[in-house]
């Protein structure tokens, strides 16, 4: 399972029936999504005073200064974790991202491209790109690079 920590507000409806349809398709799979939404103040002090998070996770920050990499090579950092029994965690921030003190806490700083994207948008490509590596993993030609 990969669990999403956001900070905002759930899913405006529009967004919602997007991700529901990624999500439909990854139920069954090691990949399925649990979404955790914590006001952006709340998650930042949250984060800054005590991080939530252990050896066994593995944790993605989704940040415009990170590294960009291909579908191929995130679905291997997926699969790497699940291989060392790691619980994945993504953390979304909000409009103003992560500080520095949080984000040299991750094990991966996520970049989509070096546009910057509304955190709402954030979140159906991180869960679009979530089921392009299940299918890379499957080796269906939904990904075909």
């Amino acid at each position: 399972m990969i669990r999403i920590i956001v900070g905002g507000k759930k899913h405006e409806k529009w967004l919602e029936e997007a991700i529901k349809e990624y999500e439909k398709r990854l139920r069954s799979t090691p990949y399925h999504i649990e979404w955790e939404f914590i006001e952006e103040e709340k998650l930042l002090k949250k984060l800054n005073e005590n991080w939530p998070f252990t050896g066994q996770d593995y944790v993605i920050i989704c940040d415009e200064r990170g590294q960009n990499i291909s579908s191929d090579e995130y679905s291997a950092k997926l699969q790497s974790a699940f291989n060392n029994s790691k619980n994945i965690i993504v953390l979304i921030g909000g409009a103003y991202g992560f500080p520095l003190e949080i984000r040299e806490k991750a094990n991966f700083l996520w970049s989509f491209s070096k546009l910057v994207f509304p955190h709402m948008i954030a979140r159906l490509i991180v869960t679009e790109q979530i089921y392009r590596a299940e299918e890379i993993q499957r080796g269906s030609h939904y990904h075909h690079a």
